[in-house]
């Protein structure tokens, strides 16, 4: 536990370090880079010793602010969410300091920003990073809360790094109120968790005797404040808003690991609040389905590159709540393999996701710092001209959309070989928790396919559809090594999957009690085969290629037309555009789109062009929370006069509320 502090310490002082900086910009990369690497590197020593089985005593220590002592411990749960934070921590800062530098724009064409101080863009992110690792290793509410409010602060800051431009801003706010929401409802949820315990430390939360009417009145506040930051739909609004309007070293790290804090923070919540209800399971399903649903269907109506992987935040957060939600009812039926499957299922995809998301936010930054832009109808044709990036993304596409040998295939499975064991389930509960599990996962895997086909396609493959792609170039080295970090790690989960899940146990044991490995040795056996096949098709590839080198040594190679079909001289226009590709699909799901169409009329019998654009905003942004807030807006705005300027007024107005509240009190 002391080089958990000791890497808290480190981060700090490199951060002020960098923010000192000033406008020397390799100085502020220096410290901001070293810093993450050392603090990251310190807390990952004690992380991997709980993960092994390791016991460490927790740090206890008095303070002057109520509600309990500065407590901080790391057990195997904490640790399990500790791993991709620092891992994607390290690994997105080295991507930073090459990135940052050149982030102003000026490519192809694109005006350049004024030069900017990156000191506090490193200070911010070295505290994001320390902020995560004090949230998920607190064990005091009040502390939990002051480590949350920082984590806020900090990815707004960053989220705002180009403030110039009107709709950062916007993403900025929209982000910041959003979170505060979530946290008001965590205020009241640790008020009242407080009040039956008579403190704020976690230790005193377990066991407590909790009458079911307020434990369920708990999860409800949990389920929205700690989703709101993990996005569950429709509490997800902020998150297209703001991972696109982040330097994308950020978006992985805010779509990779912080929005799992929200997930740490609900499954932290259930180890307090005794044996769940069975609605507690249906209403994590269906979050899941609707956020696992709707939030790939938003991505596949998307023309931004960023915008559409923050949508698939939304559909793998879903994801994760069908295997909590599977947990739960398993731990209510008293179903043991549905319960380990479901919770390792889903904390596996935690892991898994923060690598293939964080893989494909890099390589979307690489693609916008390389072309100047992200919009998809603009690219093509890349794969020849940044080829170690198109592989990368591969890689990533072909992890997110569950397909073997990667590693988003491992988590799903374990999900989906949960629900079949939830046949086992008592009454008429059985065919509900089959058919929506396994047939949500199965849609959503479907879809995110056809994203992916799209997305992967209409950047890397065909002719450039601009000067944007056709000027294009491969990202520098420290841009790429750190994709391939994160690569690696989807292939050796995927591979090594059927010996890394019992790591799993002790993870999950806070929430299903004492577990056998021999409920996850089924699924083990399947993965086993799967990876052998897998390794089996990874050596014929290799096979192949070292053929094709032997076969073409010292031979001359030339390029010529094959047989094309008419197809001997393509162009962008004879290409499907990615709006075009994906529209068969989005005029299906047009009722949750609502996307306005806008085509210009054919004036002659043979024009030489046309126009057509669509457009997808958030039904819920502009249905539910624009009008809300506008509401609200608009009936504060009727107290407009108390503000008047007059400071002994407002004197006189705090003087009334402590009088107010001092009455109460005593009455």
């Amino acid at each position: 536990m002391n080089l958990l502090l000791a890497a808290l310490v480190v981060l700090g002082t490199s951060a002020l370090a960098a923010l000192l900086s000033g406008r020397n910009a390799r100085a502020a990369a220096s410290f901001g880079v070293g810093g993450s690497l050392v603090g990251c590197a310190l807390a990952s020593i004690p992380v991997l010793r709980v993960l092994a089985g390791a016991t460490l005593d927790p740090i206890r220590a008095g303070w002057s602010i109520p509600g309990g002592s500065f407590f901080v411990h790391l057990d195997p749960l904490s640790a399990f969410f500790l791993l991709p934070i620092l891992f994607l921590g390290a690994v997105a800062a080295v991507y930073g300091g090459a990135y940052l530098p050149s982030h102003e724009g000026g490519a192809h064409g694109v005006p350049a920003a004024p030069p900017r101080a990156l000191g506090p863009a490193w200070f911010f992110y070295n505290l994001l990073i320390a902020s995560m690792i004090l949230v998920v290793t607190s064990r005091n509410g009040m502390l939990f809360l002051m480590a949350w409010e920082v984590m806020a602060l900090t990815s707004f800051f960053l989220v705002t790094f180009e403030d110039e431009k009107p709709a950062v801003r916007e993403a900025g706010w929209t982000y910041l109120v959003a979170t505060h929401i979530g946290t008001a409802f965590l205020l009241f949820f640790f008020v009242l968790l407080g009040r039956e315990a008579g403190t704020l430390d976690f230790d005193r939360f377990a066991g407590l005797p909790l009458a079911p009417a307020l434990a369920s009145l708990l999860f409800s506040l949990a389920v929205v404040g700690f989703g709101a930051k993990a996005g569950f739909l429709p509490l997800h609004v902020w998150l297209p808003e703001a991972h696109p309007a982040a330097p994308s070293h950020v978006s992985a790290v805010m779509s990779g690991v912080m929005i799992k804090t929200g997930i740490y923070g609900l499954v932290r919540s259930l180890t307090f609040l005794g044996a769940p209800a069975s609605w507690w399971g249906w209403l994590l399903i269906g979050i899941g389905l609707t956020s696992g649903i709707l939030g790939v269907v938003m991505a596949l109506a998307q023309h931004d590159l960023k915008r559409l992987l923050a949508y698939h935040s939304v559909e793998n957060i879903g994801i994760i709540a069908l295997g909590l939600g599977a947990g739960v009812l398993g731990l209510h039926y008293h179903l043991p393999s549905l319960t380990v499957l479901g919770f390792a299922g889903g904390l596996l995809h935690v892991l898994n996701h923060a690598l293939f998301k964080g893989l494909l936010f890099l390589g979307a930054g690489a693609v916008a710092h390389s072309t100047g832009t992200r919009e998809l109808d603009v690219l093509g044709g890349l794969l020849k001209r940044m080829p170690w990036t198109g592989a990368a993304f591969l890689i990533g596409s072909v992890a997110i959309c569950g397909l073997p040998p990667l590693n988003g295939f491992v988590s799903e499975f374990l999900i989906y070989y949960g629900a079949y064991c939830g046949i086992a389930a008592p009454g008429r509960v059985a065919i509900p928790i089959v058919l929506s599990i396994v047939a949500g996962l199965a849609l959503i895997g479907g879809l995110a396919a056809a994203c992916f086909a799209k997305a992967f396609g209409s950047v890397f493959l065909g002719e450039p559809r601009s000067d944007h792609a056709t000027q294009a170039h491969e990202a520098s080295t420290w841009m790429i090594v750190p994709q391939y970090v994160l690569a690696t790690g989807c292939m050796a989960i995927g591979l090594l999957s059927p010996w890394l899940i019992d790591v799993l146990i002790p993870v999950i044991e806070p929430l299903t009690g004492p577990v056998s490995a021999d409920v996850l040795a089924p699924a083990s056996h399947v993965l086993e085969g799967v990876t052998t096949v897998g390794i089996g098709l990874l050596g014929l590839i290799a096979l192949l290629a070292v053929l094709r080198l032997g076969l073409l040594h010292n031979r001359t190679m030339g390029a010529t037309g094959t047989w094309d079909c008419g197809y001997a001289a393509p162009t962008a226009r004879m290409q499907y555009t990615a709006s075009s590709f994906a529209q068969p699909l989005t005029d299906l799901f047009r009722m949750f789109l609502r996307s306005r169409k806008e085509p210009v009329a054919l004036r002659t019998v043979f024009p030489e062009s046309r126009h057509f654009a669509t457009e997808t905003p958030d039904v819920w942004r502009d249905l539910l929370f624009r009008p809300l807030f506008n509401g609200v807006a608009w009936v504060f705005g009727r107290f407009r006069w108390l503000q008047h300027g007059r400071v002994q007024l407002y004197v006189l107005y705090i003087a009334i509320a402590l009088l107010a509240l001092l009455v109460w009190k005593l009455g």
